[in-house]
């Protein structure tokens, strides 16, 4: 086989840049750093296959790379990339879908339980030293079990919450996507356990509401003032999706009017957060750093499924998880 040059733009693992090495020359830049952000520009105009996460490809470092043939992008979101232009181009843009589902469903429902519990406010307490007595009920938590649970976007993270939510928490389930996902088929054991339900039954009822939205221009800024006002009073917000499908402002105006008793994110519209975002420490938010799919093992996953991929589209064939731009 042919090697081809490879632009390689996140840091991978050592046996994963080893099996890129043995079939195509690497260049391995990160622009994320400003020092080599010219070194990476200059590699796009003989990269053949690019591979990383967590920076914009926009339209106009795409028409620096004149000979790419494929992306291979180690993340699910595919936002960074511009989709009509890659059609266009006829460039592949591979991704990985599936290997992060469980652990990004176990980082939203810890999320899920510490916003409920009030855990990261407590243990702080007694951190630092402010734990003196019993406390009282103006400490207190709320119950997650037997609530109502609300989920925007069903896909395969939302029905692996879903999942821990009704079967492990005995939890309603309300979701609200495009379509019914037909549950026999897809996910049998919700069957009478999760309900298909319009957007604003679903925010009138749920206790807890969690965002698992991909960022599209359908979906940016769509969790706004309307959709917090139609929550129900007391209600709690998570956002395990993307940070730009919610309007910030609005999100905490709901916080600070009482509307959302508390608010669980681990995206935000601008990463890393600002230090000047109320958000950081407004003190009804538990904010992380997007760790969704962030352990050992599921990032190794990851970086595996995404060296396989581009591998697989350089020598022609049909890679395991291609994204199709042409609905973009």
């Amino acid at each position: 086989m042919t090697r081809k040059k490879v632009l390689v733009f996140r840091e991978l693992p050592e046996d994963q840049l080893a099996r890129l090495r043995s079939a195509h020359e690497l260049t391995l830049v990160n622009p994320r750093i400003a020092a080599q952000r010219d070194a990476f520009e200059a590699a796009l105009h003989e990269a053949q296959g690019l591979i990383g996460s967590s920076f914009p490809v926009d339209e106009a470092l795409l028409a620096r790379a004149p000979k790419l043939e494929a992306i291979s992008s180690v993340s699910v979101g595919v936002d960074n990339y511009p989709l009509a232009a890659l059609h266009a181009r006829g460039i592949l843009l591979c991704h990985t879908p599936g290997v992060l589902d469980e652990t990004v469903a176990d980082t939203v429902f810890a999320l899920l339980m510490a916003t409920s519990r009030r855990v990261v406010e407590l243990s702080n307490l007694v951190r630092e030293g402010r734990w003196t007595k019993n406390i009282g009920e103006d400490l207190f938590g709320h119950d997650v079990h037997g609530k109502t649970l609300g989920l925007l976007g069903f896909g395969r993270i939302g029905q692996a919450i879903a999942r821990r939510a009704a079967l492990g928490f005995g939890m309603p389930v309300l979701y609200h996507a495009r379509r019914a996902v037909d549950l026999a088929a897809q996910a049998p054991e919700l069957l009478g356990r999760a309900t298909h339900t319009p957007l604003d039954e679903l925010l009138a009822r749920a206790d807890i509401v969690v965002a698992m939205l991909p960022l599209s221009d359908s979906t940016r800024g769509m969790i706004d003032a309307r959709v917090f006002g139609r929550m129900k009073p007391g209600a709690i917000f998570i956002n395990g999706g993307r940070g730009a499908t919610v309007q910030e402002p609005a999100l905490l105006d709901a916080l600070d009017q009482g509307t959302l008793r508390a608010a669980g994110l681990d995206v935000f519209a601008v990463e890393p957060l600002p230090l000047d975002s109320p958000l950081r420490t407004h003190p009804r938010v538990t904010p992380l750093p997007h760790i969704g799919s962030a352990t050992h093992e599921t990032r190794h996953a990851m970086a595996e499924l995404a060296v396989s991929n581009l591998l697989k589209a350089l020598a022609g064939e049909r890679p395991l998880a291609v994204y199709d731009t042409a609905f973009a």
